[in-house]
């Protein structure tokens, strides 16, 4: 028996798309070569500053750049579940230093390093669990929110520390931000914990598939029985425990509460995940990507800081980047639209 094949072509005279089977192929490879570019880039800038800066490839200076990405690097694993869920939070800066400022007024006030860390965190979790509550329950934009939040919460910060910087008086409390293990500080053990616990939460649980599902259609994953609005408060608190522990860990290595302190960090934080591939609309985030996004971004403010560049031209570099990680997000969805 002979069977004749026929090749159908539309009106426009052009062949039709390739069949769903061998287009569900090349989607996992597409995303192994996304992660996988990103990596090379990474691995292409280290190179290029190891070979023309001369102290940037020392030890001390690779401990002290690991370091300086633990702000960024601990606030973008939960900020990746944000993302990922289609929303955003801006509050996380204002979080960070009315942390600081609690614990250092409640260890100061009560004498004990552990409360006052209790109190910085709780202080950081209710404001990330209040965050969601409103965003979920009455169905507000998460950018002006958290927007609002980041006032607010700021504000906070000026009232508890009457407008000043809170000096700690407890010895001990100093002791987070420089107790060290196998020549890392507890800041850098602390990131690291991050990714891993993070990343696992992501790819390996219930809780991750859910964010990812909700964030690439929030009415999908309702029908599918994800209760979206606790979903969203669960992120959200996240945010707030983990910007609670960044603020008590940047207090101790300050030794005091500074309600100015991480101006702009929420951006840079943003920054990192997109440049990561975290998709801005939510429902694609890879903790491999943040990580490298991470790194990417640190190991640019560490080479403008070896090469002596003024505080100004690092705001432009920065917003380049910020602006360069948008564009590259718009291209990868206009990209997966038309696949």
């Amino acid at each position: 028996m002979t069977t004749n094949k026929t090749t159908h072509y539309h009106d426009d005279g052009q062949a039709p798309a390739r069949p769903a089977g061998r287009q569900g192929l090349i989607k996992p490879l597409r995303t192994l070569l996304d992660t996988s570019g990103l990596i090379a880039i990474f691995l292409l800038l280290f190179v290029a500053l190891a070979v023309f800066i001369p102290d940037f490839l020392t030890g001390r200076n690779m401990v002290g750049l690991l370091l300086s990405i633990t702000l960024i690097g601990s606030l973008a694993t939960t900020m990746m579940l944000v993302l990922a869920l289609g929303e955003v939070d801006l509050s996380v800066a204002s979080i960070v230093a009315f942390a600081g400022v609690a614990a250092a007024v409640v260890t100061s006030s009560t004498g004990s390093v552990f409360i006052g860390v209790i109190g910085g965190i709780v202080a950081g979790g209710a404001v990330g669990v209040f965050n969601g509550f409103v965003i979920a329950r009455f169905g507000i934009n998460s950018l002006i929110a958290t927007l609002a939040a980041m006032e607010f919460v700021r504000g906070l910060a000026y009232i508890t520390s009457g407008g000043d910087a809170v000096m700690i008086t407890v010895p001990g409390f100093f002791d987070l931000g420089s107790a060290s293990f196998l020549g890392l500080t507890l800041p850098v053990w602390t990131m690291l914990s991050c990714f891993v616990i993070f990343g696992v939460v992501l790819n390996m649980t219930a809780f991750g598939r859910n964010v990812l599902a909700t964030g690439g259609n929030s009415e999908a994953a309702s029908l599918a029985g994800v209760n979206v609005r606790r979903l969203k408060i669960i992120v959200f608190g996240l945010q707030g425990v983990v910007a609670g522990v960044v603020g008590v860990l940047l207090a101790s290595r300050m030794g005091l509460g500074d309600p100015n302190t991480s101006m702009g960090l929420e951006l840079a934080v943003i920054s990192a995940c997109v440049l990561g591939g975290v998709a801005l609309s939510g429902g694609v985030a890879t903790i491999t990507g943040v990580v490298v996004g991470v790194l990417i971004m640190g190991c640019v403010q560490n080479a403008m800081g070896l090469l002596n560049v003024p505080t100004f031209y690092q705001y432009l570099v920065r917003g380049a980047i910020l602006l360069l990680a948008v564009m590259f997000d718009r291209w990868k969805q206009a990209r997966r639209q038309r696949a």
